[in-house]
């Protein structure tokens, strides 16, 4: 939305609504498809060597050796949650940002890019919040390979071994990732784009969109890699029983920092950038397009 037009959230149809959501999560759930083998890396690499210091293994490496041991279908595992998720959590994460920058343009009279970067980090936690059992559902699945029972029998393992609670471990870091995760790529996103337009020869069509999420891509995988290990790791407790439970977010941080040394929290973030940069990019050329067709305007 470009800044001299006046938001339209106030004279929106239902019809209109689901369009808005509907697009917004089919163009996650996309990107999903496309880079979810980088997701399932990711995870592996961020349970390298827990509680300890040491050669990581590469991402290079990483993949031949659970190629090996594991076959092909390991690049798809726990893809039925993170599809799940993906239409729920970037539905939400994204379908926000346009009413919650709409009500603080109608509150405050302005729509200048900390309103943007706030709008997007709330929608960002409220969708995360919704959806976390879903996405403990998805590490569980990616971590272990070994699961005959499918998501239906791993989501009732859990609740009978660990109780619901169980399915909110790790909510505090995960949406604080996901409101900074939000910020970085939305705010990105929308300033680069009205900077380009402004600066540069470039118009709303595809070269603007694939300039924007680009640069939307690597600021927030700079931003989120450590907060993203952190959510990892309180994820899988099971996992880290080694070195104790973490208590919160911040006692994992502080034992990754005593344990594992600062490199500790970017562990699997090469493969968080490799994953997340090209996610980003479809996510918005997709939903771009796709916003084209519901005759909804641009982000």
């Amino acid at each position: 939305m470009k800044a001299d037009e006046k938001p339209s959230w106030g004279l929106v149809s239902p019809s209109g609504v689901a369009y808005h959501f509907g697009t917004s999560g089919l163009s996650v759930a996309v990107a999903t498809v496309v880079t979810h083998p980088l997701d399932v890396l990711k995870v592996r690499l961020q349970m390298q060597l827990v509680g300890e210091k040491g050669p990581l293994t590469g991402m290079g490496r990483l993949f031949l050796q659970v190629l090996k041991n594991e076959g092909p279908r390991f690049l798809y595992l726990g893809l039925t949650p993170a599809l799940t998720r993906s239409v729920l959590y970037g539905g939400l994460r994204l379908g926000l940002y346009e009413p919650s920058k709409y009500a603080c343009n109608w509150a405050f009279g302005s729509n200048n890019v900390f309103v943007k970067i706030g709008s997007a980090g709330f929608g960002g936690a409220i969708a995360t919040a919704l959806t976390n059992p879903v996405e403990v559902l998805k590490v569980r699945l990616q971590m272990n390979p070994n699961l005959r029972k499918g998501a239906a029998g791993e989501l009732r393992a859990i609740i009978g071994e660990e109780g619901v609670k169980a399915l909110w471990k790790g909510v505090g870091p995960a949406m604080a990732r996901a409101a900074t995760l939000t910020a970085s790529q939305l705010a990105t996103y929308d300033e680069t784009k009205r900077m380009l337009i402004r600066w540069t020869p470039l118009e709303e069509g595809f070269h603007l969109h694939l300039t924007s999420s680009t640069v939307a891509g690597m600021v927030s995988t700079l931003l989120t890699a450590p907060v993203d290990m952190i959510k990892t790791r309180l994820m899988l407790q099971q996992e880290s029983e080694r070195v104790g439970s973490y208590r919160n977010g911040f006692h994992c941080a502080y034992q990754v920092l005593r344990t594992e040394g600062p490199r500790g929290l970017y562990k699997g973030s090469l493969a968080m950038f490799a994953r997340l940069g090209p996610q980003t990019t479809i996510t918005f050329v997709v939903c771009e397009q796709l916003r084209e067709l519901a005759g909804l305007k641009a982000i």
